[in-house]
């Protein structure tokens, strides 16, 4: 299992080859979330952020206005993000391993701002963020925050399911 702090300027390209279907707004996700993962841990400026990526020549082969977007907006508005899924764990927001916060303030940010993506698909995409990079079994605890979650955030496109 890869953990964010593994993944180094350079590598990972043999595991993306293998994975033929990444698409674009998926490899945007990823970077957003090391980037994001990076803000986390060191409070550096976004645009730092993206310009170091860009100089490691992280910014390839996907959707640069979705990875910018996420970056932006999550780091600036990471406390409403948290307020939005909070009510759903079972301990404090703090107490959350800091990937797995991550992948949550992604999932809640596109549920809340994204309405054109299915919310199967926001949850699905931070569970498989969570399967590749969080903890062994953190994807279920995402899986079960984010679907609280889409309940309140979403509550037009769950009820048309029905």
């Amino acid at each position: 299992m890869n953990t964010i702090a593994d993944i180094q300027p350079g590598q990972g390209e043999e595991i993306i080859e293998k994975e033929s279907r990444v698409t674009p707004r998926t490899q945007s996700r990823r970077v957003a979330l090391q980037a994001l993962y990076v803000w986390e841990m060191t409070n550096e400026e976004p645009d730092t952020i993206i310009k170091n990526f860009n100089e490691d020549e992280r910014l390839a082969d996907l959707e640069f206005d979705l990875f910018k977007e996420l970056l932006a907006n999550i780091s600036q508005q990471a406390v409403e993000l948290d307020a939005l899924y909070a009510d759903y764990l079972d301990r404090s927001v703090v107490m959350i391993d800091p990937i797995e916060r991550t992948i949550m303030r992604m999932g809640v940010y596109e549920l809340q701002n994204k309405p054109e993506i299915p919310y199967k698909v926001v949850i699905n995409e931070c569970v498989e963020l969570a399967k590749r990079f969080g903890a062994e079994e953190g994807h279920k605890f995402i899986n079960g925050i984010l679907d609280k979650a889409s309940k309140q955030l979403r509550p037009l496109e769950l009820s048309a399911k029905k």
